[in-house]
């Protein structure tokens, strides 16, 4: 292994590294896919809209697993985001677009798992290989959605439209979980 010589600080270095990007990537995600939640229920397309919500908010759980993490190796989690937000986009091609960035998180966190792997944090190791699991989810969702769509167009989104958008109360937030809420 060649990167047995490499001494415990500077593997730790880059393991924090690939942690961070990880980190950078969640949080555009979060962005991304809240932007997309809500130009969704702005569109009348209730149902498409809650599961965008439901995958930002497993997303926002990533980035702060990862923050833990960096946090745990003595590190400085990232606010960087690591792309810019799209905004204003159409129905027709979100579900493509978030497929390919799902695709693509995959493919970058098997390598960010790889050089975990290389530093010998198995700690990270396991945590690259839940998140991963989760995303392939999120990628499986985005592409059937996408397939729908491209497939059976018009019949498929009037079927949506005018569906229910509300995630319900299981999201309790800071206020509503210390019970000094409304």
């Amino acid at each position: 292994m060649a990167n047995a010589a490499l001494d415990k600080d500077t593997r730790r270095e880059k393991v924090i590294e690939v942690l961070n990007k990880a980190r950078a990537m969640e949080l555009y995600a979060i962005s991304q896919y809240m932007n997309q939640h809500y130009g969704l229920d702005s569109m009348d397309y209730g149902e498409l809209a809650k599961n965008m919500k439901l995958i930002a908010i497993d997303e926002m759980r990533h980035a702060e697993q990862f923050a833990e993490r960096i946090k745990e190796l003595g590190g400085e989690p990232t606010t960087d985001f690591a792309d810019k937000v799209i905004k204003a986009q159409d129905v027709r091609t979100i579900f493509p677009f978030d497929s390919k960035l799902e695709d693509d998180t995959i493919d970058a966190y098997n390598q960010f798992l790889q050089v975990c792997r290389d530093m010998g944090d198995n700690v990270s190791v396991k945590l690259f290989e839940a998140i991963i699991d989760e995303e392939q989810v999120h990628f499986n969702h985005f592409d059937n959605v996408g397939s729908h769509i491209a497939n059976l167009g018009d019949v498929y989104l009037s079927k949506i439209a005018g569906t229910p958008a509300s995630t319900g109360g299981a999201a309790k937030g800071f206020v509503l979980g210390t019970g000094t809420g409304a």
